[in-house]
């Protein structure tokens, strides 16, 4: 069974949805392949025990640590990607991480296109993700327009600790927050279960509600769900791809197109990437330079939880950030990173996501330091190695290899985040770590660049060797800065959707 569209679209996140949603003003038939499905609207969707307990939304498929153990990946398959359970953190990347950045544990290498590049197209990603928030406080923040939507308050505790920061010198500012509608009828509760749950309100930012079901009230834009992209088919030059093989409800489907475009995530796109291998592509699709599936990043990231009694009623915790040591730390001329205070938790969120001796403690103890506390991010910015990669066992499963770089500058950052939250009146402040490969904030698999022999994509996102294959979402990072991706994955899919609109798709 064949089938004919003008541009495939791999992959319903947030490049894919964006991209889907941009073009899909134009006179194009494009089809939009998601291996998983609607994730629904029902009680689950805020139930801890539901989506950490039984893991109810979560794959089910292994993959493999540099070791060959068996681990369970924080990944989702559904319309929207793992954007359906984000905690909507909408931040454009800070100037200075466009260029080369010295940090402790090495060097952050320089992007090819500048912040001015992409200022307009974050102008335009905040009004399409709706994003709430307050220039003028983040000492960090790069030259900008004023946010479309005004911040989310402070509320309660988290008020009261953002004037003792105030007091002892600091910058705290709104974390910009992709939120719909908050406090009308049919908005946003400011509820908490924003944090890796799904809205059941669909009052959340995400690529669903803001990119893909738009996309497809346009008749010419076609969504299959439950549909797994195998491989990407090439003419016999290599240069062009002419179809993908696709396994639909249990049914296989060459799809022909034009265009395509792979978003499926930066381990699985770069997965795509190796199992089309030909042999006009033996290494690997678009791999001439050898780097599909290396330099992989994720950041640094420790939970801190702040036991400040007596007990509070604070139910959107998630409103604040601290810059400051964005780029140098205290004591120290290099960058350290971002602190965030998080979304509310609960015993069943401990003990499912904690070490194995967090299991052994009480739930009624938990839940006593939860209604006392307060969660903290501390997050630093990973380094790029070739040797951190996504690559393939012999039966085609995924192995990834990652050993985190820049350790050393993200425990001063958990030092320093403890000893001021103390002074800012937590009694205790304990760090948790999750000690598993982080797959959250993946990027870099294909990274993009004007040379190349040292990148996989040009700096609109088209492969430099395949002339139809644009690979839009966080892989073509070059670094992973220090502050949550999405934003500037959505940015980019709107610059490279642009490029596809006046290039490959000229006059539909």
């Amino acid at each position: 069974m064949t089938e004919r569209f003008d541009v495939v679209i791999i992959g319903s996140g947030l490049g894919g949805g964006t991209v889907a949603h941009t073009l899909s003003t134009t006179a194009a038939s494009i089809l939009i392949i998601e291996r998983g499905d609607f994730i629904p609207q029902e009680a689950e969707n805020w139930s801890p025990h539901a989506v950490w307990g039984e893991l109810r939304y979560r794959t089910t498929e292994r993959w493999l640590d540099g070791r060959g153990k068996e681990f369970l990946p924080y990944t989702h398959y559904c319309v929207g990607g793992n954007s359906k359970f984000w905690g909507s953190v909408l931040y454009r990347l800070r100037r200075e991480d466009f260029g080369e950045l010295q940090h402790l544990g090495g060097i952050s290498p320089a992007w090819p296109v500048t912040y001015e590049t992409l200022a307009p197209y974050y102008d335009r990603a905040e009004r399409l993700y709706s994003v709430h928030g307050e220039d003028g406080l983040d000492p960090t923040e790069p030259p900008r327009e004023p946010f479309p939507y005004p911040p989310i308050e402070h509320q309660g505790r988290i008020a009261v600790v953002v004037e003792r920061l105030r007091e002892l010198g600091l910058h705290p500012s709104h974390l910009p927050l992709g939120l719909l509608r908050p406090g009308e009828p049919d908005g946003c509760i400011l509820c908490d279960t924003c944090n890796s749950y799904p809205c059941k309100l669909r009052a959340k930012s995400d690529a669903d509600v803001c990119g893909v079901s738009p996309a497809i009230e346009h008749d010419a834009v076609t969504l299959w769900t439950n549909s797994y992209a195998e491989r990407l088919l090439t003419n016999g030059a290599g240069n062009k791809v002419i179809a993908a093989e696709v396994v639909r409800d249990g049914e296989s489907v060459r799809v022909e197109a034009s265009l395509f475009v792979v978003s499926c995530g930066a381990v699985n796109s770069a997965a795509l990437l190796l199992r089309s291998a030909s042999s006009a592509h033996k290494d690997g699709l678009a791999n001439s330079s050898g780097l599909v599936g290396r330099n992989y990043m994720a950041h640094l990231a420790t939970m801190l939880g702040g036991f400040m009694p007596p007990r509070h009623d604070t139910v959107f915790q998630k409103t604040v950030a601290i810059n400051d040591y964005y780029l140098r730390g205290p004591d120290a001329d290099y960058p350290l990173g971002q602190i965030q205070s998080q979304g509310r938790s609960n015993a069943v969120i401990a003990k499912a996501g904690g070490p194995p001796a967090a299991r052994r403690v009480p739930a009624w103890a938990y839940n006593a330091w939860f209604a006392r506390g307060v969660e903290w991010l501390a997050m630093s910015e990973d380094l790029p190695s070739p040797d951190n990669r996504v690559t393939l066992t012999s039966d085609g499963r995924i192995q990834l290899q990652w050993e985190a770089l820049n350790a050393e500058a993200h425990r001063e950052l958990v030092a320093v985040t403890r000893r001021l939250l103390r002074k800012a009146g937590f009694w205790y402040v304990l760090p948790i770590s999750l000690g598993v490969v982080n797959t959250t904030h993946q990027c870099g698999t294909a990274v993009f660049g004007t040379d190349p022999t040292t990148s996989v994509l040009d700096t609109w996102c088209r492969s430099h060797d395949v002339d139809n294959l644009f690979v839009v979402d966080a892989s073509f990072f070059p670094s992973s800065a220090a502050v949550n991706p999405g934003l500037t994955i959505v940015a980019q899919a709107l610059r490279a959707a642009d490029h596809i609109k006046d290039t490959h798709l000229r006059g539909r």
